[in-house]
């Protein structure tokens, strides 16, 4: 495309970046406005994970009268995650990203939970975690700089804690947020229809399947499967953010 554009009799005159931010946009207006149609509601958005530390920015560029909402959770909970999801894939033969050894770890834990911790292990390898802390803390941290610089009043923030602990009240906060209706029928529709029991076809939250995309539905798990050099791994490379974000409150563990 950014070949034809700097070729192109129609086009090569201009800015090629510029041509390319504006063909991006007639694209996303093309399949939102498609899926709006079809679903005769007022508003429509996409969910996408935080990519790269310039992602608010690169959204800005395109859509800069968007409202954003940026979900935080803390990055021990995302280590622990990203640990088991890639067992699975790599469990069904996809592409993963783990070490023998991590895999060998991922295993056990599907065994049996508590052979890790008898064994006084961590799901871990270090240079896996000390990647995982880095990543969290460089896209994380630039995204709570550049939403309220670039997108102001149409930026905010939910902790997936709080979504947690208190959902109706987040739900009704954001949907305001939105502008949208805020009627607590729809609220109440909105937090059954995200619920970890629909979405996990049954099961109480805290009840676990290793092998699950919905694998628990808890918030800090990290403390059971963290050991105490991964507590330190994660603290040399992301603790200010944490205590930045109020998941620690000082310098201690």
């Amino acid at each position: 495309l950014r070949l034809w554009i700097e070729r192109s009799v129609w086009s090569r005159d201009g800015d090629p970046d510029e041509h390319i931010r504006d063909l991006v946009r007639l694209a996303t207006d093309y399949f939102l406005t498609e899926e709006l149609s079809k679903s005769g509601k007022k508003v429509v958005g996409d969910k996408t994970p935080l990519l790269g530390p310039k992602f608010v920015e690169e959204i800005y560029e395109i859509y800069p009268e968007a409202r954003v909402i940026h979900i935080i959770r803390d990055g021990r909970d995302q280590a622990v995650s990203f640990i088991h999801q890639q067992g699975n894939r790599a469990k069904r033969g996809r592409t993963h990203r783990l070490s023998p050894e991590e895999l060998a770890r991922s295993e056990a834990y599907r065994r049996s939970p508590r052979e890790l911790a008898e064994r006084g292990e961590g799901m871990f390898a270090e240079k896996t975690l000390r990647k995982a802390a880095q990543n969290w803390a460089l896209r994380v941290g630039q995204a709570i700089e550049d939403g309220p610089a670039l997108f102001g009043d149409g930026y905010t923030e939910v902790r997936y804690e709080d979504l947690l602990k208190h959902p109706n009240e987040e739900v009704e906060r954001l949907l305001g947020f939105l502008g949208v209706d805020t009627e607590e029928t729809l609220v109440e529709h909105c937090v059954n229809q995200a619920s970890f029991e629909k979405l996990s076809r049954g099961r109480e939250r805290g009840k676990e399947d290793p092998t699950s995309f919905y694998r628990k539905g808890v918030a800090g798990d990290w403390k059971y499967l963290f050991d105490e050099r991964d507590k330190e791994v994660y603290k040399e490379e992301a603790g200010e953010l944490l205590i930045r974000l109020g998941y620690e409150k000082d310098g201690g563990w």
